[in-house]
């Protein structure tokens, strides 16, 4: 695997809570330590996207005066109309 160095402050405080996490995830390897962050945040970060992917289907849907709950009712009836 191809790596390379980056560098980023860290502010004295937040020293040795990152050790103490670089120990537990990380085995006291910063790299990998790292890698499995960055797992995490995508994870987060995809969490993120569909919460706000969902509050704006839910706008859309309150500005049709549909409400949520009347979802998968109207899902069921255009699925049984599509079918003929």
């Amino acid at each position: 695997m191809a790596s390379q160095t980056v560098g980023f402050a860290l502010a004295d405080e937040d020293r040795e809570r990152l050790d103490r996490l670089v120990e537990h995830f990380g085995g006291g390897n910063r790299s990998a330590y790292l890698r499995a962050t960055l797992k995490v945040m995508e994870s987060l970060r995809r969490a993120e996207r569909l919460r706000d992917l969902q509050a704006s289907n839910h706008r859309r849907l309150a500005e049709q005066g549909i409400a949520a709950e009347e979802l998968p009712e109207l899902i069921r009836q255009a699925y049984k109309e599509s079918q003929g």
